[in-house]
């Protein structure tokens, strides 16, 4: 009878919590059920969405959670709930939680793919996105903004989640702080892995930007720490700091063609980030400092070769007076403890001053406030290789003072300091990118609240031993800078199966038009000598090359149609490589969309005969290269040679980033060879990339009304060398821009006009 009795309490006991297993757990298959089980979710419920795509789907989700008892909302599997299609989330209420969501194949209809916020009277806080994935779910059109992920309200929370990919206007994530509800926020932003962001042509690429400049005189108390940020390169600013009090800590920012930017907003914490570059790119950034009372500690840098504002420290010249949305002046900042391994003028002082552009600038734009109060002490530089000029002042440094910074190599810039010595001391390396001191370099400089500085890079106590630099040595343990598996969501990767490029042999048109439409990226087409005869565009979607089989018997490609004979489509790379393209003067040989080019192409010509096309390369408004190379090809008898000059809205935006014509000939161009343009007075991007070296330039350009052979409005960085210019019926061959350093080099000219430099370039302001 006892028995029984008992058997029958634990079934009871089984089925009332199941039962309650059950009323907390709401599975739900469609956008109805879902919309339901938001309805009427209560503290501690669990919403689980069924595997599967979800398409074309506006979530909002609201609800009233608890700190012991959020609500959940979260995919069946992890990873396995795919949000497709023109769809978003939003979230308003308190403890709200979404987890393991993957957004890719679509875009957002509105400002957002997530957003902390439903409307103005349902504003989430205490809420979190975890482990989910936003993978390149761009705008078709690169030109409309928006943000994949909104900050609003209080005490939210982004972690472990892996954002990819962004190619349109707008930062990755924002964080807003329009009204009192949105202030004193203390969000976290943290273990996630930002990135690959790629090259966006243009402003407006941040991945984070922490309010603007009309609320940036306002606390915020953001805490972004323990991200990976990998590859971020849409522009200047990874981070845009735009308020006061955030902290900066245990960030990884690898090879990201840009820097942490304290653009406006005071009294930051920047603590124990790493900034990771390479020997290829001038373009790598570390932190740069604008506004008043930050704290820069504990940072390790390496292999930084940007300079200006991408170098590794950047200290810039603010505006007298200046509105909220330019250049406060540089004060009471401290710059201690960090470490700068193979970095090429690490420490750059009044960059921006603009002191000699009054000619082209207002009074209201001329950045000439140094920093004031700013202390560096305890720094340590050390470079394998002789780096004798560790410090760049564009301006008078009398307001920084320099305590104990120690370097390995003389110091001959323009600026000395008993502050700034130069010792005998050597490095080991620890692992990958990571090298500290063989020994202590302990006489360190105690500064005002430097007993705040209680850790060093990897935790160890100042306070008991301290030396120079971000690291106390010996190290302890197995010290590694990055660790790719804390950061970003458990089940996503971003490695690609490895395939292996198959050749196809062709021997005609059809065949060719076949097999570009059934080739995997990769792949290789290689044509038979003969012409083949094309009536209809190629379409190139995936990286594909072609080539002829035989490298002594060029194959010809002649186009018959008025269509272009090749369209570019978004994520297209198109490898030409010892063949013949020949038209009909009536179409354009490469071509993009004309809309909807949501992400880049790269174009690659080596060894080509391009002949009789309208034009060689057209770009429409949108559209944006990566990477355009040309060389040992001949280019001739064509209407036009190179139209990359679409965007011409003065915003600073381009077509293409990196153009390299090198060891080709242009013959009989009607038009311009090239027009490589960039407008608006910007300073966030690269800016435009222009190589031109050793190739030969006849009988072109008398068609153009510019009178220009070579246009290259705007574009920053030109390589201008070892080129022949012959028999060319135009005023100018080209303008160079003496600011930026341009100038040319061994250029053989004759009977082709000349080459000037103009020194301030009048540019539209953007502001």
């Amino acid at each position: 009878m006892k028995k029984s009795f008992i058997l029958l309490f634990l079934s009871l006991t089984l089925f009332s919590y199941q039962e309650k297993v059950a009323a907390q757990t709401l599975n739900v298959s469609t956008a109805q059920e879902l919309q339901e089980a938001i309805a009427k979710a209560k503290a501690g419920n669990e919403i689980v969405l069924k595997n599967g795509i979800w398409k074309d789907i506006q979530i909002k989700f609201y609800g009233e959670g608890t700190a012991d008892k959020p609500i959940i909302l979260r995919a069946e599997t992890p990873g396995k709930v795919s949000i497709e299609g023109v769809s978003n989330l939003k979230l308003g209420g308190k403890y709200l939680v979404v987890r393991d969501l993957h957004f890719k194949n679509g875009y957002t209809p509105s400002n957002s793919v997530i957003q902390f916020k439903i409307n103005e009277d349902s504003i989430a806080n205490h809420s979190r996105i975890t482990n989910c994935v936003i993978d390149e779910f761009t705008q078709p059109n690169r030109e409309v903004s928006d943000h994949w992920i909104e900050f609003w309200g209080r005490n939210n929370q982004l972690d472990h989640s892996s954002i990819v990919g962004k190619s349109n206007f707008g930062p990755t994530v924002r964080v807003f702080l329009k009204g009192n509800e949105h202030v004193n926020n203390h969000h976290q932003i943290v273990y996630n892995h930002f990135g690959p962001r790629p090259r966006k042509g243009g402003p407006h690429g941040e991945t984070l930007q922490i309010g603007s400049s009309h609320t940036s005189m306002t606390p915020s108390y953001t805490n972004v720490s323990n991200n990976f940020f990998d590859r971020c390169n849409g522009e200047v600013e990874i981070i845009s700091n735009k308020s006061n009090f955030n902290e900066y800590r245990n960030n990884i920012f690898f090879e990201s063609e840009g820097s942490l930017v304290l653009r406006h907003g005071n009294y930051c914490t920047i603590d124990g980030n790493v900034f990771i570059g390479n020997d290829d790119s001038e373009f790598i950034g570390g932190i740069r400092v604008i506004n008043t009372g930050h704290w820069i500690t504990n940072n390790y840098f390496y292999k930084i070769k940007g300079n200006e504002f991408r170098s590794a420290l950047a200290v810039m010249n603010g505006i007298p007076k200046s509105p909220l949305n330019r250049y406060n002046q540089v004060t009471d900042v401290v710059v201690a403890y960090n470490t700068y391994i193979d970095c090429k003028s690490p420490f750059q002082f009044g960059v921006g001053t603009n002191i000699d552009k009054k000619e082209v600038l207002p009074a209201s734009e001329i950045r000439s406030a140094r920093p004031e109060r700013m202390l560096l002490a305890n720094n340590l530089v050390f470079n394998h290789e002789k780096e004798e000029y560790p410090i760049v002042n564009y301006d008078d440094v009398g307001g920084v003072t320099f305590k104990r910074n120690v370097l390995n190599n003389q110091n001959k810039s323009g600026v000395s300091s008993e502050g700034i010595s130069t010792e005998d001391f050597s490095v080991n390396k620890l692992s990958e990118n990571l090298y500290v001191p063989a020994n202590s370099l302990e006489d360190v400089y105690h500064g005002f609240d430097f007993e705040t500085i209680k850790t060093d890079f990897f935790g160890a106590d100042r306070t008991q031993h301290n030396s120079i630099g971000a690291m106390i040595v010996p190290v302890n343990g197995n010290p590694l800078l990055i660790k790719k598996e804390i950061y970003g969501a458990t089940w996503f990767s971003l490695a690609a199966p490895n395939a292996t490029p198959k050749t196809m042999q062709v021997s005609s048109s059809r065949a060719l038009q076949s097999k570009l439409k059934s080739a995997h990226s990769g792949d290789i087409i290689a044509l038979k000598g003969g012409v083949y005869k094309i009536s209809t565009s190629l379409l190139i979607d995936k990286n594909i090359t072609i080539t002829s089989a035989d490298k002594n018997r060029r194959a010809e490609i002649r186009f018959t149609s008025e269509k272009p004979g090749f369209i570019m489509l978004p994520k297209g790379e198109l490898h030409l490589d010892n063949i013949s393209l020949k038209g009909n003067k009536t179409q354009d040989a490469i071509a993009t969309l004309d809309k909807n080019m949501s992400k880049a192409f790269n174009l690659y010509i080596k060894n080509t005969e391009i002949s009789s096309f309208k034009s060689v390369i057209k770009a429409y408004k949108a559209s944006f290269a990566d990477t355009i190379l040309i060389e040992g090809s001949t280019i001739k008898d064509c209407l036009t040679g190179i139209l990359l000059n679409t965007e011409i809205d003065a915003k600073g935006d381009y077509n293409a980033e990196f153009v390299t014509i090198t060891n080709s000939t242009f013959d009989h161009i009607a038009s311009s060879v090239l027009n490589y343009y960039r407008g608006g007075y910007d300073e966030s991007t690269i800016g435009g990339n222009l190589v031109l070296k050793n190739n030969t330039f006849t009988n072109s350009g008398q068609a153009d009304e510019s009178g220009l052979l070579i246009q290259n409005h705007g574009i920053v960085n030109v390589i201008f060398s070892d080129n022949t210019f012959r028999d060319n019926p135009v005023k100018e061959i080209a303008i160079l821009w003496g600011e930026k350093g341009q100038k040319p080099v061994n250029n053989v000219t004759e009977n082709s006009g000349e080459i000037r430099i103009e020194q301030n370039l009048k540019q539209k302001l953007m502001y």
